[in-house]
Order: C-alpha cells, then sequence, then structure tokens
C-alpha cells in the first residue's frame, strides 16, 4: 500500500497544539487513587509450563476497582541477583496467551510481566482469561470480540479505557511487589494498542526506566478516527455515525486516554517505532505522540511497512537500545 498520511519530511515537524481537558490531571489523580485504595491483592503462582530455563508463575493483581487481572510472569531459571523488567501491554483484542510465545526478554535476561487484557483476549493469539467485571452490563464481563472502543464512551467514569489504563499502571505495581525485581530498572512496552497502554503507563505510574512505544494506537484519536479507514479507529466513526449528537461528549472522554496528553507526563527515556505504509495508525498520530512525549525519545521509521511495523527488525533495535539505555 502507498503512502496516505504525510511525507516523513513533514512528519518530522508535524506538532499539533493539542489541549487536554482541564481537570485532565485531577481527573487521573483521582482515579488512581481509587484503584489503590484496594489493596493490591497480588498472587504469584509457580507453574509447569514444560520450561525447564524459564520460571514461570501466574500473576493475579487487583486493577481498577479492584478487579482481578492476570499476568504471566517470566524470569530466568536459577536468578541470583535482582532483575531489571519488562513489563508488557498487548495489542487489541489480544490476551496474555501462553509462556512459551514470550521468551524474546527472558532469554535476554529479564523478567517479563505479561499483562492479560481485561475482556479482550478473543480476537488473535492463545486468548485471555480476564473478566471485564466493572463493565457495564453483563454482556462486557467475559472475554468477548471487538469493539473497546466505543464501551462507555459517553463519559470518562464509564469509559472501558479509562478501566484498562488503570490496570496498566497497576500491573508496574505489581512488578514492584514482587521479589527480586531491580526496582530501579523497570520498562514497559507494548505494539499498538499495547503502545498506546505503555504510553499512559509511562505518564501515569512511578518508578518507569524506560519505555518501548511501538506503532502506538490511542494517540491524536480525534485525527486518527478522522482519517483511519480501519478498525479500531472506524469503531468510533460507525458510532457516531448513527450517534450525530454525541460527537462533542465522545471526543472530550477520548481526550482523557490519548497517548498525546498522557505521554506528555512522561519523563524516562522512549523507543518509538512507525510504519509509513500503516493504515490503523496513521504516522501522523504517531509523530504526534512522540513530539510530545515529555522525556527524551528516539523513533525508528519504517518506509514500506503497516502496521505489522518493523517486527523482528526492531525487536533487535529494543533489544539494543534498552540494554544501553538501562547501563547509562
Amino acid at each position: 500500500m502507498p503512502v496516505t498520511d504525510l511525507p516523513l519530511e513533514q512528519l518530522r515537524e508535524y506538532r499539533p497544539v493539542l489541549q487536554p481537558p482541564a481537570d485532565f490531571e485531577q481527573t487521573w489523580a483521582t482515579t488512581l487513587a481509587q484503584a489503590r485504595h484496594h489493596d493490591l491483592a497480588l498472587r504469584v503462582e509457580r507453574v509447569d509450563a514444560g520450561l525447564p530455563l524459564v520460571e514461570v508463575a501466574d500473576v493475579t493483581f487487583a486493577g481498577f476497582g479492584g478487579d482481578p487481572i492476570k499476568a504471566w510472569l517470566l524470569r530466568p531459571a536459577n536468578r541470583s541477583e535482582p532483575l531489571s523488567a519488562v513489563v508488557e501491554y498487548n495489542g487489541y483484542g489480544g490476551g496474555r496467551g501462553l509462556p512459551h510465545e514470550r521468551l524474546m526478554w527472558v532469554a535476554a535476561g529479564y523478567a517479563h510481566l505479561i499483562m492479560d487484557t481485561r475482556g479482550q483476549g478473543s480476537s488473535w493469539g492463545s486468548a485471555g482469561q480476564t473478566s471485564d467485571l466493572s463493565g457495564a452490563g453483563p454482556g462486557e464481563l467475559a472475554p468477548s470480540h471487538p469493539g473497546f472502543m466505543t464501551r462507555g464512551v459517553r463519559d470518562f467514569s464509564t469509559y472501558y479505557y479509562r478501566r484498562l489504563i488503570t490496570d496498566a499502571v497497576r500491573a508496574v505495581d505489581a512488578i514492584q511487589a514482587i521479589e527480586g525485581i531491580d526496582l530501579q530498572r523497570i520498562t514497559v512496552a507494548g505494539a499498538s494498542q499495547g503502545g498506546g497502554l505503555a504510553l499512559a503507563a509511562a505518564g501515569l505510574a512511578d518508578g518507569v526506566a524506560a519505555a518501548l512505544v511501538d506503532i502506538p494506537f490511542l494517540c491524536h484519536i480525534r485525527h486518527g478516527v478522522q482519517l483511519s479507514d480501519s478498525d479500531p479507529y472506524r469503531e468510533v466513526a460507525r458510532y457516531l455515525g448513527a450517534h450525530r449528537d454525541q460527537v462533542d461528549a465522545v471526543f472530550r472522554t477520548l481526550s482523557y486516554v490519548d497517548g498525546v496528553h498522557l505521554g506528555a507526563r512522561a519523563s524516562a527515556p522512549a523507543l518509538f517505532s512507525v510504519a509509513l505504509e500503516d493504515t490503523v495508525c496513521p504516522p501522523s498520530t504517531v509523530f504526534a505522540a512522540f513530539h510530545a512525549y515529555g522525556g527524551s525519545a528516539q523513533i525508528a521509521v519504517y518506509p514500506f511497512n503497516a502496521h505489522e511495523g518493523g517486527q523482528g527488525h526492531h525487536q533487535a533495535q529494543q533489544l539494543r537500545w534498552l540494554a544501553a539505555t538501562l547501563d547509562s
């Protein structure tokens, strides 16, 4: 597919002026304080995943509303010193899958926490196991197929991504509470939806040392809805095509979860990636978040790729960049 967004030289200068809601800071402070009012209820239970060189644990912690959130924790077997940790978030519709599918970071010597995604995990991969217990209705409890972009979207207090971003922050709380983790070397990471969650966690969680933000979703959202002809952004467009009187309310809600605003609060160094033929997360939305990011940041550009991005080539760059960043 040819490039359908701005040319790269214009993308490198693309800095839209976007203002968060006036109560943005207070609203997120209140949301996280309410979540942390619940005990973390952390459980770390060893499981036999048939991987003798990897210690695997089934993790549960309390996310938004105190709801139980599942995760896998992978660590090198027979470790002796505290480990650097990577907290990873999933792409849209995916779940935590199976432990043997996620071996790159543990093979590189990191502890790796893979957060399940409440209510998702039914579109690709090996599924998820976390229900959305604080969802607005019975049909939103068990893991299900998209779309999630419009669940409760008329008001931030009921919005799905308020819950999911809070879970992402609590996942950082969870890794910090696990014995044997180097608390000065915690990284948040993800691609697509996971990249948007990594941006949010970098901006909202305490103690993040680095962020890996790969082809992120949930950035410059209104522009993405207007520009993209692909889901998940088209879910919002279709919704507003029917609910014509809800445009202002919907985009106000979405502004609270926009990675442009959340990433601006971050201070940890970050490595972004963008694909110039991406119609799911258009490049201008990614560059908007990259330029607004609050910490030092680099971006890897893949000119002839779509939403698959850099894949293995980018993972190799992430491994090199993260080792150098944490050791600097």
